[in-house]
Protein backbone atom coordinates (compact mmCIF):
# COMPACT_ATOMS: atom_id res chain seq x y z
CA UNK A 1 0.00 0.00 0.00
CA UNK A 2 1.36 3.41 -0.94
CA UNK A 3 1.50 6.09 1.76
CA UNK A 4 -1.05 8.88 1.84
CA UNK A 5 -0.03 12.49 2.39
CA UNK A 6 -2.30 15.48 3.02
CA UNK A 7 -0.83 18.89 2.16
CA UNK A 8 -2.32 22.20 3.29
CA UNK A 9 -1.21 25.06 1.06
CA UNK A 10 -0.74 22.67 -1.87
CA UNK A 11 -1.24 25.49 -4.39
CA UNK A 12 1.60 27.55 -2.93
CA UNK A 13 5.24 27.45 -3.99
CA UNK A 14 6.28 24.84 -1.42
CA UNK A 15 3.08 22.83 -1.74
CA UNK A 16 3.48 22.38 -5.48
CA UNK A 17 7.12 21.27 -5.20
CA UNK A 18 6.28 18.95 -2.29
CA UNK A 19 3.40 17.39 -4.22
CA UNK A 20 5.75 16.64 -7.13
CA UNK A 21 8.35 15.16 -4.78
CA UNK A 22 5.88 12.92 -2.95
CA UNK A 23 4.26 11.71 -6.18
CA UNK A 24 7.73 10.74 -7.39
CA UNK A 25 8.14 8.76 -4.15
CA UNK A 26 4.97 6.80 -4.90
CA UNK A 27 2.62 8.58 -2.48
CA UNK A 28 -1.08 9.19 -2.87
CA UNK A 29 -1.21 12.97 -2.48
CA UNK A 30 -4.22 14.94 -1.25
CA UNK A 31 -4.46 18.71 -1.16
CA UNK A 32 -6.60 20.67 1.29
CA UNK A 33 -8.50 23.28 -0.72
CA UNK A 34 -10.63 26.09 0.73
CA UNK A 35 -13.22 26.13 -2.02
CA UNK A 36 -12.69 24.97 -5.59
CA UNK A 37 -12.16 28.53 -6.85
CA UNK A 38 -8.65 28.75 -5.37
CA UNK A 39 -6.93 31.38 -7.58
CA UNK A 40 -3.57 29.60 -7.42
CA UNK A 41 -4.82 26.14 -8.29
CA UNK A 42 -3.13 26.66 -11.66
CA UNK A 43 0.22 26.03 -9.90
CA UNK A 44 -0.65 22.35 -9.64
CA UNK A 45 -2.79 22.11 -12.80
CA UNK A 46 -0.28 19.84 -14.54
CA UNK A 47 -0.53 17.44 -11.57
CA UNK A 48 -4.31 17.48 -11.18
CA UNK A 49 -4.79 14.05 -12.76
CA UNK A 50 -2.47 12.57 -10.12
CA UNK A 51 -3.81 14.51 -7.10
CA UNK A 52 -6.91 14.28 -4.95
CA UNK A 53 -8.50 17.25 -3.19
CA UNK A 54 -10.52 17.63 -0.02
CA UNK A 55 -12.35 20.70 1.27
CA UNK A 56 -11.03 22.30 4.44
CA UNK A 57 -10.21 25.61 6.06
CA UNK A 58 -7.51 26.32 8.66
CA UNK A 59 -9.99 28.69 10.33
CA UNK A 60 -12.66 25.99 10.68
CA UNK A 61 -11.98 23.17 13.16
CA UNK A 62 -14.82 20.89 12.04
CA UNK A 63 -13.75 21.04 8.38
CA UNK A 64 -10.22 19.93 9.33
CA UNK A 65 -11.55 17.01 11.37
CA UNK A 66 -13.71 15.95 8.43
CA UNK A 67 -10.78 16.24 6.00
CA UNK A 68 -8.38 14.21 8.16
CA UNK A 69 -11.06 11.58 8.81
CA UNK A 70 -11.83 11.29 5.09
CA UNK A 71 -8.25 11.10 3.84
CA UNK A 72 -6.83 8.96 6.69
CA UNK A 73 -3.31 10.20 5.85
CA UNK A 74 -0.04 8.72 7.02
CA UNK A 75 1.55 12.17 6.88
CA UNK A 76 0.25 15.73 7.05
CA UNK A 77 2.31 18.69 5.84
CA UNK A 78 0.92 21.98 7.16
CA UNK A 79 2.21 24.50 4.63
CA UNK A 80 -0.96 26.59 4.52
CA UNK A 81 -0.25 30.14 5.73
CA UNK A 82 -0.21 33.81 4.83
CA UNK A 83 3.47 33.88 3.98
CA UNK A 84 4.08 37.50 2.93
CA UNK A 85 5.60 39.05 6.07
CA UNK A 86 4.73 42.75 5.40
CA UNK A 87 1.04 41.81 5.21
CA UNK A 88 1.18 40.75 8.86
CA UNK A 89 1.36 44.41 9.96
CA UNK A 90 -1.67 45.23 7.82
CA UNK A 91 -3.82 42.26 8.90
CA UNK A 92 -2.24 40.92 12.12
CA UNK A 93 -5.40 39.24 13.40
CA UNK A 94 -6.00 37.29 10.18
CA UNK A 95 -2.34 36.24 9.96
CA UNK A 96 -2.42 35.07 13.59
CA UNK A 97 -5.67 33.12 13.04
CA UNK A 98 -4.22 31.20 10.09
CA UNK A 99 -0.50 30.97 10.88
CA UNK A 100 -0.92 30.41 14.62
CA UNK A 101 -4.36 29.11 15.51
CA UNK A 102 -4.56 27.17 12.24
CA UNK A 103 -1.70 24.98 13.48
CA UNK A 104 -3.55 24.28 16.73
CA UNK A 105 -6.73 23.39 14.84
CA UNK A 106 -4.87 20.92 12.62
CA UNK A 107 -3.16 19.33 15.61
CA UNK A 108 -6.52 19.04 17.34
CA UNK A 109 -8.01 17.42 14.23
CA UNK A 110 -5.22 14.82 14.27
CA UNK A 111 -5.68 14.24 18.01
CA UNK A 112 -9.43 13.78 17.74
CA UNK A 113 -9.39 11.58 14.63
CA UNK A 114 -6.56 9.48 16.12
CA UNK A 115 -8.33 9.14 19.48
CA UNK A 116 -5.41 10.52 21.47
CA UNK A 117 -6.16 11.70 25.00
CA UNK A 118 -4.16 13.19 27.86
CA UNK A 119 -1.89 10.17 28.24
CA UNK A 120 1.18 9.85 26.06
CA UNK A 121 1.01 7.43 23.14
CA UNK A 122 3.95 5.36 21.92
CA UNK A 123 3.57 7.01 18.53
CA UNK A 124 3.25 3.73 16.65
CA UNK A 125 1.16 3.80 13.50
CA UNK A 126 -0.17 7.31 14.03
CA UNK A 127 -0.38 10.27 11.68
CA UNK A 128 2.94 12.11 11.33
CA UNK A 129 2.68 15.91 11.26
CA UNK A 130 5.02 18.48 9.73
CA UNK A 131 4.69 22.16 10.67
CA UNK A 132 6.22 24.83 8.44
CA UNK A 133 8.05 27.00 10.94
CA UNK A 134 10.13 29.97 9.82
CA UNK A 135 13.48 31.70 10.23
CA UNK A 136 11.43 34.85 10.94
CA UNK A 137 10.97 33.44 14.46
CA UNK A 138 14.62 34.29 15.16
CA UNK A 139 13.94 37.95 14.32
CA UNK A 140 16.37 40.25 16.12
CA UNK A 141 18.88 37.46 16.26
CA UNK A 142 20.69 36.53 19.46
CA UNK A 143 23.51 34.81 17.55
CA UNK A 144 24.68 34.12 14.01
CA UNK A 145 24.27 31.58 12.51
CA UNK A 146 20.95 30.44 13.97
CA UNK A 147 20.43 26.81 14.96
CA UNK A 148 17.88 24.66 16.75
CA UNK A 149 18.81 26.04 20.18
CA UNK A 150 18.89 29.75 19.22
CA UNK A 151 16.27 31.73 21.14
CA UNK A 152 13.35 33.31 19.28
CA UNK A 153 12.96 37.11 19.12
CA UNK A 154 10.37 37.64 16.33
CA UNK A 155 10.06 41.13 14.85
CA UNK A 156 6.73 40.89 13.01
CA UNK A 157 3.20 39.62 13.71
CA UNK A 158 4.04 36.91 11.17
CA UNK A 159 7.08 35.80 13.19
CA UNK A 160 5.10 35.87 16.45
CA UNK A 161 2.32 33.71 14.95
CA UNK A 162 4.84 31.24 13.53
CA UNK A 163 6.50 31.04 16.95
CA UNK A 164 3.17 30.07 18.51
CA UNK A 165 2.68 27.40 15.82
CA UNK A 166 6.16 26.06 16.52
CA UNK A 167 5.66 25.81 20.27
CA UNK A 168 2.15 24.33 20.10
CA UNK A 169 3.52 21.63 17.76
CA UNK A 170 6.21 20.82 20.30
CA UNK A 171 3.61 20.86 23.09
CA UNK A 172 1.41 18.28 21.33
CA UNK A 173 4.47 16.10 20.76
CA UNK A 174 5.35 16.26 24.44
CA UNK A 175 1.77 16.09 25.78
CA UNK A 176 0.29 13.36 23.60
CA UNK A 177 3.33 11.58 22.18
CA UNK A 178 2.29 12.78 18.74
CA UNK A 179 4.82 12.45 15.93
CA UNK A 180 4.90 16.20 15.26
CA UNK A 181 7.91 18.12 13.98
CA UNK A 182 8.74 21.64 12.83
CA UNK A 183 11.06 22.65 10.02
CA UNK A 184 12.62 26.05 10.69
CA UNK A 185 13.13 26.87 7.04
CA UNK A 186 15.13 29.90 6.01
CA UNK A 187 14.14 31.91 2.92
CA UNK A 188 13.59 29.65 -0.07
CA UNK A 189 12.68 30.90 -3.52
CA UNK A 190 11.92 29.64 -7.02
CA UNK A 191 10.29 30.71 -10.29
CA UNK A 192 6.99 29.84 -8.57
CA UNK A 193 7.48 32.44 -5.84
CA UNK A 194 4.75 35.06 -5.56
CA UNK A 195 5.49 38.37 -7.29
CA UNK A 196 5.22 40.24 -3.96
CA UNK A 197 8.38 38.60 -2.56
CA UNK A 198 11.59 40.55 -3.06
CA UNK A 199 13.56 37.95 -5.05
CA UNK A 200 10.68 37.41 -7.50
CA UNK A 201 9.97 41.12 -7.62
CA UNK A 202 13.59 41.57 -8.71
CA UNK A 203 13.60 38.75 -11.29
CA UNK A 204 10.31 39.92 -12.82
CA UNK A 205 11.51 43.52 -13.04
CA UNK A 206 14.83 42.51 -14.60
CA UNK A 207 13.02 40.50 -17.28
CA UNK A 208 10.58 43.32 -18.03
CA UNK A 209 13.32 45.99 -18.09
CA UNK A 210 15.43 43.85 -20.42
CA UNK A 211 12.48 43.48 -22.80
CA UNK A 212 11.56 47.17 -22.61
CA UNK A 213 8.31 46.79 -20.64
CA UNK A 214 9.50 48.57 -17.49
CA UNK A 215 11.89 51.42 -16.69
CA UNK A 216 12.66 51.24 -12.97
CA UNK A 217 12.59 48.91 -9.95
CA UNK A 218 11.70 50.33 -6.51
CA UNK A 219 12.99 48.49 -3.44
CA UNK A 220 13.25 49.06 0.30
CA UNK A 221 16.24 47.99 2.40
CA UNK A 222 19.05 46.83 0.10
CA UNK A 223 21.25 45.97 3.09
CA UNK A 224 18.95 43.30 4.60
CA UNK A 225 20.81 39.98 4.60
CA UNK A 226 19.20 36.58 4.15
CA UNK A 227 20.10 32.93 3.74
CA UNK A 228 18.33 32.13 0.45
CA UNK A 229 17.92 28.66 -1.04
CA UNK A 230 15.88 26.81 -3.67
CA UNK A 231 12.38 25.70 -2.62
CA UNK A 232 12.73 22.42 -4.53
CA UNK A 233 15.62 21.48 -2.25
CA UNK A 234 13.78 22.44 0.92
CA UNK A 235 10.74 20.21 0.36
CA UNK A 236 13.09 17.22 0.33
CA UNK A 237 14.04 18.17 3.87
CA UNK A 238 10.37 18.29 4.94
CA UNK A 239 9.86 14.73 3.73
CA UNK A 240 13.06 13.48 5.36
CA UNK A 241 11.99 14.89 8.74
CA UNK A 242 8.92 12.65 8.78
CA UNK A 243 10.93 9.52 7.92
CA UNK A 244 13.07 9.57 11.08
CA UNK A 245 12.56 7.07 13.91
CA UNK A 246 12.17 9.87 16.46
CA UNK A 247 10.44 13.23 15.88
CA UNK A 248 12.60 16.34 16.08
CA UNK A 249 12.83 19.93 14.86
CA UNK A 250 15.39 21.01 12.28
CA UNK A 251 16.84 24.22 10.88
CA UNK A 252 17.04 24.14 7.06
CA UNK A 253 19.19 26.61 5.12
CA UNK A 254 22.36 26.99 3.07
CA UNK A 255 24.53 28.69 5.70
CA UNK A 256 25.44 31.42 3.21
CA UNK A 257 24.39 35.06 3.52
CA UNK A 258 23.51 37.44 0.71
CA UNK A 259 22.06 40.94 0.75
CA UNK A 260 19.15 42.24 -1.30
CA UNK A 261 21.79 44.29 -3.12
CA UNK A 262 23.58 41.03 -4.06
CA UNK A 263 20.33 39.64 -5.47
CA UNK A 264 19.81 42.78 -7.55
CA UNK A 265 23.37 42.80 -8.86
CA UNK A 266 23.34 39.10 -9.86
CA UNK A 267 19.98 39.41 -11.61
CA UNK A 268 20.86 42.52 -13.63
CA UNK A 269 24.34 41.21 -14.52
CA UNK A 270 22.72 38.05 -15.90
CA UNK A 271 21.02 40.11 -18.62
CA UNK A 272 23.99 42.43 -19.18
CA UNK A 273 22.64 45.50 -17.34
CA UNK A 274 24.04 47.70 -14.56
CA UNK A 275 21.57 47.59 -11.66
CA UNK A 276 22.47 51.11 -10.46
CA UNK A 277 20.92 52.54 -13.64
CA UNK A 278 17.50 51.09 -12.81
CA UNK A 279 17.02 50.65 -9.03
CA UNK A 280 15.60 53.32 -6.73
CA UNK A 281 14.92 53.24 -2.98
CA UNK A 282 11.36 53.69 -1.71
CA UNK A 283 11.29 54.31 2.08
CA UNK A 284 7.67 53.16 2.22
CA UNK A 285 8.84 49.63 1.37
CA UNK A 286 11.03 49.37 4.49
CA UNK A 287 9.48 47.19 7.23
CA UNK A 288 8.40 48.84 10.52
CA UNK A 289 10.79 46.49 12.37
CA UNK A 290 13.45 45.00 10.12
CA UNK A 291 15.13 41.63 10.50
CA UNK A 292 18.65 42.54 9.41
CA UNK A 293 20.55 39.23 9.31
CA UNK A 294 19.38 35.63 8.98
CA UNK A 295 21.80 32.73 8.43
CA UNK A 296 21.15 29.04 9.09
CA UNK A 297 23.25 26.53 10.98
CA UNK A 298 21.85 23.40 9.30
CA UNK A 299 24.50 21.01 10.59
CA UNK A 300 21.92 18.82 12.34
CA UNK A 301 19.96 18.39 9.10
CA UNK A 302 23.13 17.52 7.24
CA UNK A 303 24.29 14.90 9.72
CA UNK A 304 20.97 13.38 10.82
CA UNK A 305 18.84 13.76 7.69
CA UNK A 306 21.61 13.56 5.11
CA UNK A 307 20.19 16.71 3.52
CA UNK A 308 22.24 19.10 1.37
CA UNK A 309 21.11 21.98 -0.89
CA UNK A 310 21.82 21.45 -4.58
CA UNK A 311 21.28 25.00 -5.95
CA UNK A 312 23.39 27.97 -4.83
CA UNK A 313 22.14 31.55 -4.65
CA UNK A 314 23.60 32.95 -7.91
CA UNK A 315 22.23 29.93 -9.79
CA UNK A 316 18.84 30.44 -8.12
CA UNK A 317 18.60 34.11 -9.15
CA UNK A 318 19.64 33.30 -12.72
CA UNK A 319 17.05 30.49 -12.83
CA UNK A 320 14.33 32.92 -11.74
CA UNK A 321 15.36 35.60 -14.24
CA UNK A 322 15.44 33.06 -17.10
CA UNK A 323 11.96 31.83 -16.16
CA UNK A 324 10.55 35.36 -16.07
CA UNK A 325 12.21 36.22 -19.38
CA UNK A 326 10.44 33.24 -20.95
CA UNK A 327 7.13 34.24 -19.37
CA UNK A 328 7.42 37.89 -20.42
CA UNK A 329 8.40 36.86 -23.96
CA UNK A 330 5.34 34.59 -24.21
CA UNK A 331 3.14 37.45 -23.02
CA UNK A 332 4.64 39.72 -25.70
CA UNK A 333 4.07 37.10 -28.40
CA UNK A 334 0.49 36.65 -27.23
CA UNK A 335 -0.02 40.41 -27.27
CA UNK A 336 1.38 40.64 -30.80
CA UNK A 337 -1.00 37.89 -31.93
CA UNK A 338 -3.96 39.73 -30.43
CA UNK A 339 -2.86 42.96 -32.10
CA UNK A 340 -2.48 41.23 -35.47
CA UNK A 341 -5.90 39.60 -35.11
CA UNK A 342 -7.49 42.97 -34.45
CA UNK A 343 -6.40 44.36 -37.82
Amino acid sequence: MSKRALITGITGQDGSYLAEHLLAQGYQVWGLIRGQANPRKSRVSRLVSELSFVDGDLMDQSSLCSAVDKVQPDEIYNLGAISFVPMSWQQPELVTEINGMGVLRMLEAIRMVSGLNGSRSDGGGQIRFYQASSSEMFGKVAETPQGETTIFRPRSPYGVAKTYGHFITRNYRESFGMYAVSGMLFNHESPRRGAEFVTRKISLAVARIKLGYQDKLSLGNLDAVRDWGFAGDYVRAMHLMLQQDEPGDYVIGTGEMHSVRDAVRIAFEHVGLNWEDYVSIDPSLVRPAEVEILCADAERARTQLGWEPSVDFPELMRMMVDSDLRQASREREYGDLLLAASW
